[in-house]
């Protein structure tokens, strides 16, 4: 959920008073005045609250580098539709969200915590599931692979673009960021004697981006792929949680976000798609939008989805190849 890790609305960075490191207590000499926190001089924020260097996020770095990530996308053109359905009726009722905000969309925020951390080398140069020698690391704007960030290697902690994100695309999958905390490595690099694990410790903390299509024409491959870039052992049963131990631990993981999951709450394996999705014309989401939420609905959709197209199409450059 990259939405969280930024300030609201484009605003400059700063460290958040609750993960910030904060001076108290005798032989403190750093004063704590009531100051601006991410642009706020109110309470309950009892003290300056400072930006790192070129972090866009309200996050420290440190706190980020004790995390191994993977990010989730997903097209624009299922996951924007998909979210407004849960802030329209009748869904509405159910999920507690009754206002539409494209500003919660997912994207941008998710492409700059991700040239972020390729910048500082928390993840790459490797590509998970890539030839080793596939790409180079950083020189000049070039990023490895022939991929070219927007924002180079330079970050501000000022105003960088009008959309803000938000991770929930309103149905089963994530445009957002997975982490877990590794084994052995303050990065995630699972420690062992293995080849892999040595060519991990070379090609560092691999770049490893997910595309929700991809994972649903080809479960098993991909998932098996995120577990070799990732240093955890795959096994097919990964891919089935049909035991009622699996299915109570899906209905407590949920639990907060009513009417977001029910497909996956409702359902017990994954399994290949019978047929790849068909990329359907403009002019035809326009309609079938139109049809199921009226024409002011599918005119928000439609900018939504448009304003988030060249993030997405960035981030899915690194996608997992299988």
């Amino acid at each position: 959920m990259a939405y969280y890790l930024f300030p609201p609305d484009a605003a400059p960075a700063s460290i958040a008073p609750s993960v910030g490191r904060v001076k108290r207590g005798v032989g403190t000499t750093e004063a704590m005045n009531n100051g601006t926190t991410n642009g706020t001089t109110k309470a309950p924020y009892p003290y300056n609250s400072d930006a790192e260097p070129n972090n866009p996020t309200v996050i420290p770095r440190d706190t980020l580098g004790n995390f191994h990530f993977t990010f989730l996308i997903r097209h624009p053109r299922s996951s924007i539709p998909s979210y407004y359905r849960c802030c329209v009726p009748p869904l509405d009722k159910v999920t507690g969200f009754y206002d539409f905000m494209p500003s919660e969309a997912g994207y941008e925020e998710l492409r700059r915590l991700f040239d972020y951390l390729r910048s500082i080398g928390q993840v790459g140069p490797g590509m998970a599931h890539r030839d080793s020698n596939a790409g180079s690391a950083c020189d000049g704007p070039k990023f490895l692979d022939g991929v070219e960030s927007r924002n180079e290697v330079q970050f501000t902690n000022g105003v960088h673009s009008s959309q803000g994100v938000h991770s929930l695309d309103g149905a089963d999958s994530l445009n957002g960021v997975d982490s877990s905390n590794g084994v052995g490595h303050p990065n995630g690099v699972h420690d062992s004697n293995s080849a892999d694990s040595l060519n991990r410790a070379t090609r560092g903390v691999e770049v490893c981006v997910i595309d929700a299509d991809d994972l649903l024409d080809n479960p098993a491959g991909i998932v098996e792929a995120f577990c070799k870039s990732t240093g955890l052992d795959f096994t097919p049963d990964m891919l089935n949680w049909s035991t009622e131990a699996d299915q109570q631990q899906a209905e407590e993981a949920f639990r907060k976000w009513p009417g977001f999951h029910d497909d996956a709450m409702n359902s017990s394996d994954l399994k290949p798609r019978q047929h790849k999705k068909k990329v359907k014309s403009v002019e035809d989401e326009n309609s079938e939008w139109a049809e199921k939420y009226g024409d002011e609905g599918a005119k928000i959709i439609r900018q939504a989805v448009d304003a988030n197209i060249e993030d997405y199409e960035y981030l899915k450059r690194f996608a997992i190849k299988v």
